[in-house]
């Protein structure tokens, strides 16, 4: 599968995780935003983690959102104590052939039988562990961050890595370095912007996505591999990319049918591409009028005051129940409002996220945007087949 490189910006996140940055404060956590399926996690598995590791930074990768059936306090315990096992190598194993509870590591006694298990104080004792064994710097890489607020084994855990960093690194050295990505900013934010967050005071950072570079790069291959298709016209393919979301895979599938020898269409192929990024863009936002209009009117009632209200959304306060009155024409009662917040979270897919305080947000972060643009066009709210909806 074709995979284009960005070697520059790891190169660049690298220096600023180790303290070479000028004004940066990556070396307190890196915190990054993108979009789904812009890249994020294939540029930190490709890219990002290489560039580490070269550097001989150990890095341990953990993505919450692999399994999200468990809790994400538990995986990443499990990731630093599978780490630390792998680089205690021998002894570890050798303690744990004899029996033995405790092993001591650069003056840390480690009870051997609690490695990974979810303890803040165990967790940063093991990161410590970690990078007394190694002598090394370690690089935690936490993906869809935002999941660890879901539990309260994920806030402990959050709150250990604080801990952790705080006790390993100094203005002159970083031993720690924490990088937490999201796909969602707003979720994100909910790591660093109050003052119970565990790492209050960082600021969240864009990821930048592919653009012109990752453009020219493919319009030369397409050269190289179709000497025929001549003076290709980048511009069109830039623009074509932008409304695929800049999400490369999307982009790449649609390139390979308008370059396939079985393709039917006529004319140049940057044409052919904007079309299929035209009906891409159709088909996903009619998914989501779908998804919409086939709720119940309490559930889009719920929905809507979500995507208007964002991060200050509360909804159960006086506002909010007569808002769903207003909408739906019934009274509705606390009872109800939560029983159509669960209905919404268990719909597949979900749409709605919830924290370990209760905090509500939009699941994907495309919908909101989708919101915004038919609010501004003046088609907002979208009307389905009026279906009887029996409450239970």
């Amino acid at each position: 599968m074709l995979y284009y490189h960005r070697t520059s910006l790891a190169a660049d996140l690298a220096n600023a995780l180790q303290g070479k940055a000028a004004f940066s404060d990556a070396p307190n956590g890196l915190f990054l935003a993108a979009p789904r399926r812009t890249g994020k996690s294939t540029f930190l598995q490709a890219d990002l983690m290489p560039e580490l590791a070269r550097r001989k930074v150990v890095v341990v990768y953990v993505d919450l959102w692999a399994d999200q059936m468990r809790d994400p306090g538990s995986l990443i315990a499990k990731a630093v104590g599978r780490a630390l096992v792998k680089h205690l190598g021998v002894v570890a194993k050798t303690a744990k052939a004899a029996g033995l509870e405790n092993i001591t590591v650069g003056g840390i006694k480690i009870d051997t039988s609690k490695i990974g298990r979810v303890d803040g104080t165990t967790l940063a004792d093991a990161l410590r562990a970690l990078v007394e064994a190694t002598k090394n710097p370690v690089a935690l890489i936490i993906d869809e961050a935002q999941h660890a607020l879901t539990s309260e084994a994920g806030e402990t855990a959050m709150a250990a890595l604080k801990s952790a960093r705080d006790q390993l690194n100094r203005p002159d050295q970083v031993k720690l370095m924490l990088v937490m990505s999201g796909s969602d900013r707003d979720k994100l934010l909910r790591l660093v912007n109050t003052n119970a967050a565990p790492f209050y005071g960082s600021q969240i950072q864009r990821m930048p996505e592919l653009g012109p570079d990752f453009i020219a790069h493919i319009a030369q291959l397409i050269a190289q591999q179709r000497p025929d298709l001549t003076d290709i016209h980048t511009t069109k393919l830039q623009e074509a990319f932008a409304l695929f979301g800049q999400r490369p895979q999307f982009f790449m599938e649609a390139l390979g049918q308008v370059l396939s020898p079985l393709a039917t269409h006529t004319g140049r192929f940057e044409d052919a591409m904007r079309a299929k990024a035209l009906q891409q863009q159709q088909n996903d936002e009619a998914q989501m009028e779908s998804d919409y209009t086939a709720l119940k009117p309490l559930e889009q009632a719920v929905l809507w005051r979500m995507l208007e209200l964002g991060t200050r959304f509360r909804p159960y306060d006086a506002d909010a129940l007569q808002f769903y009155n207003d909408k739906t024409g019934d009274k509705i009662t606390v009872a109800k409002a939560q029983k159509a917040l669960e209905s919404l979270r268990t719909h597949q897919p979900s749409l709605v996220w919830k924290s370990a305080r209760s905090e509500y947000a939009v699941e994907d972060a495309t919908m909101l945007r989708w919101y915004t643009q038919r609010v501004s066009a003046g088609t907002w709210p979208p009307v389905g087949p009026q279906l009887d909806w029996l409450e239970e």
